[in-house]
């Protein structure tokens, strides 16, 4: 007679989660609430007792694909409260020329979201849950990926800790990650941008305002490089430079201070009155890098899984990193419920469902440089938005903008807006090649063709796919 393993499929298991950023606390929440047994141990301190975000972002952005994640656990309306919504992108160039571009239409919004504010609120409602354990300044050791057991080590103390099952929601360095290069048939790539990062910062005015629209995310598009500035709470904006690392405009280059000075002046005199110390900041910091990760799998043996930047680090400019790996949590909490807690079916659809999706967004993230750095800056580029928003209201059953589509479309599979776009790319690259498009753009034939164009680069996609 064969044994019945319905219920140690089933049964509650015993979780560790390294890593205790906003990723691995959500994810200790979704999985508490299936009933299971949640270690979640963190490297660092504790954040809400010591400052271990120096140096490192201020905030994020937060959109509707992280928001529907926070909704599952309950936490989103808390988290909103201290959230700015940014509705637009604001332009900066060279000459001062200030221009603007909705992210949405009507009330659609970014949010710009405190990255420890976020954690802290994660950590406190992950500590009224019974069922998870959490402890701080834990470093991992060693993993054993066939029993899930790990080793931490803590005051030169090395402990065991088993488990049924494991997950690395350690980030972009992950130590997981690392030690699983070491198991057999497992792809690792590392690739680094040309561009490198530092923060700098536009305080707030005396009486606590913005110096700056708070209700947009503001760009100096500069082709090669640009600096962005992101609103906080507070008043303040946060602000990243984006730099090639070496080059002839580069970080490696601008190392004595009347360079920097002149690099800055010239290209970012409006924004030179609004930060603070620039010069100084910058001459001071170290650049960090800007990587991207691939592996394959993210699952190894049904017992250690990877999850959030530890499984896909992307570049930053889709603002899609923390939303994506909120995604993977609020995807694997309905695998669980779809396949009862059986895990030898919730790992293989839980790789299936967000490895190609991942990939998916972190080709977007890297192509957006481009349009964030340079295009955004220029005339031709703005209109062809403009075309295709009048396009999105005339016929929003048959185009939504991709931007729209990663951003604000959350049950939209990245890997389907990626193709989407593309089809919509091509079908704009003729719509602007129309002799004076910037004057006739706002005529019918316009739209009409933009119609037909549609409808037959869909039909053939259809037919393609049946």
């Amino acid at each position: 007679m064969q044994a019945d393993t319905s219920h140690s499929n089933c049964s509650e298991k015993n979780i560790t989660i390294a890593g205790a950023g906003p990723v691995g606390t959500l994810l200790a929440v979704i999985l508490a609430r299936h009933g299971h047994q949640v270690n979640l141990l963190e490297s660092r301190p504790d954040s809400r007792s010591h400052n271990i975000y120096q140096g490192k972002s201020i905030n994020i952005a937060l959109s509707d694909r992280g928001w529907l994640a926070l909704e599952s656990v309950g936490i989103a309306t808390q988290v909103k409260e201290n959230a700015i919504a940014m509705k637009k992108r604001v332009m900066h160039a060279v000459d001062g020329t200030i221009s603007e571009q909705a992210y949405g239409k009507n009330e659609q919004a970014i949010w710009s979201v405190s990255r420890s504010g976020i954690n802290e609120q994660l950590l406190d409602l992950a500590e009224r849950e019974p069922l998870i354990n959490i402890t701080f300044e834990q470093r991992l050791i060693d993993v054993d990926f066939d029993s899930a057991q790990a080793s931490f080590c803590q005051d030169h103390t090395i402990h065991k800790v088993h488990a049924d099952i494991l997950f690395g929601a350690d980030g972009a360095y992950s130590k997981v990650r690392r030690l699983a290069q070491e198991t057999p048939r497992f792809s690792y790539s590392q690739s680094y941008m040309p561009q490198s990062y530092i923060e700098l910062h536009i305080p707030a005015n005396e009486d606590g305002s913005f110096k700056m629209d708070a209700d947009a995310l503001h760009i100096w598009p500069r082709k090669d490089f640009m600096l962005i500035a992101l609103p906080n709470p507070d008043g303040t904006f946060t602000c990243t430079l984006f730099l090639d690392f070496q080059g002839q405009v580069s970080f490696s280059a601008l190392t004595q201070r009347s360079d920097v000075i002149e690099f800055f002046e010239s290209n970012f005199a409006d924004a030179m009155p609004l930060l603070e110390n620039p010069i100084d900041d910058f001459m001071a910091k170290t650049a960090n890098p800007l990587f991207l990760v691939n592996v394959d799998p993210w699952v190894i043996n049904n017992k250690v899984a990877l999850i959030g930047d530890a499984a896909h680090a992307m570049v930053p400019f889709y603002g899609q990193g923390m939303n994506c790996g909120f995604e993977d949590c609020r995807v694997l909490n309905e695998l669980i419920t779809q396949h009862q807690n059986n895990w030898s079916e919730i790992f293989p659809a839980y790789q299936t469902a967000r490895k190609v999706n991942a990939d998916a967004i972190t080709e977007l993230a890297k192509r957006n440089f481009i349009e964030m750095s340079e295009l955004s800056g220029q005339a031709s580029f703005l209109l062809q938005k403009k075309i295709e928003a009048e396009f999105h209201q005339r016929h929003p059953e048959l185009w939504t903008p991709l931007y729209s589509m990663v951003t604000f479309s959350p049950l939209l599979p990245y890997s389907e807006a990626l193709a989407i776009g593309d089809i919509q790319h091509k079908i704009m690259q003729q719509i602007m090649r129309i002799p004076d498009i910037e004057v006739c753009w706002q005529e019918e034939f316009v739209y009409q063709k933009l119609l037909q164009l549609t409808e037959a680069a869909f039909k053939k996609e259809d037919s393609k796919n049946a």
